[in-house]
């Protein structure tokens, strides 16, 4: 492919960066995809296991009262595993949290731990092992790509849509409009995202069209978030992470970002 070398350069994140291992970012979804196949052995079934994971950042008494005490054991069992296998793709947390200003702190998002980081990555691969057929089958799909896959070099023409932004296709290789061109391949309709009050946008949406489902990028604590919107609201969701978290909320200034086109097209076969 003409766009191999933008695509998998290594880029560093604010706070996480899933080039890690090398040139590109296949060792991260080799190393999630064993990860969760680890866990259904203790926790069979993805859904089960879900839930388990997002019960683990539930800090609160009814919650631990909740939990037995074999779940207790998984939970601790899942954190530590996590914690060994995936801190390479999450090193620049701890810096990061303790840079953040007294107002920053107040944004739930920027003040994501490292452990939080690890129970997303897990929870955005059984999410989609869990809704992909179900997202596949929608008659309506739409995908919202994340502003800071935008090649920075052009001024950018993309105009406002019927939802949010559309790509032109104003640069070759710029991965929104590659991503564009994929997705629509598979009759998903994509959009560039930028609207704050997406629920406001599902809901619409949903009202729209019942057979929905919904396909994001982004950096991983907004996709993980993202999709637990999308499944609340009735949205059957999946979606991809960005190579590194690299936008104007995380750092002073927007920097271009990547995802792996490669992964996407095998989420949608």
């Amino acid at each position: 492919m003409s766009n191999q070398a933008k695509l998998y350069t290594p880029v560093p994140g604010k706070t996480y960066s899933l080039f890690a291992e090398g040139d590109d970012s296949e060792h991260y979804y080799d190393a999630i995809k064993r990860l969760a196949d680890v866990f259904l052995q203790r926790c069979p079934g993805e859904k089960k296991l879900l839930n388990l994971i997002r019960k683990a950042e539930k800090k609160t008494f009814l919650s631990r009262r909740q939990t037995t005490e074999a779940e207790r054991q998984t939970l601790r069992f899942m954190r530590e595993t996590l914690r060994q296998s995936l801190s390479i793709y999450t090193r620049k947390v701890a810096n990061h949290l303790q840079s953040l200003s007294p107002a920053q702190r107040m944004d739930s998002t920027l003040i994501t731990t490292e452990e939080q980081y690890h129970l997303y990555m897990l929870e955005i691969e059984l999410v989609n092992r869990i809704y992909r057929e179900e997202f596949q089958r929608a008659a309506y799909k739409f995908a919202l790509l994340a502003h800071c896959l935008r090649d920075f070099r052009p001024e950018c023409r993309a105009e406002k849509g019927d939802i949010e932004e559309v790509c032109q296709g104003c640069t070759e290789d710029c991965l929104i409009r590659l991503g564009s061109v994929l997705l629509e391949k598979y009759g998903i309709k994509p959009y560039i995202s930028v609207e704050r009050d997406q629920e406001k946008l599902f809901r619409r949406l949903k009202q729209e069209h019942p057979s929905i489902g919904a396909l994001g990028i982004a950096c991983i604590p907004e996709l993980a978030l993202g999709m637990r919107l999308c499944l609340r609201l009735g949205i059957p969701a999946v979606g991809l992470p960005l190579n590194a978290n690299r936008c104007a909320r995380w750092m002073a200034q927007a920097h271009e970002t990547s995802f792996n086109l490669e992964k996407l097209e095998e989420l949608l076969t």
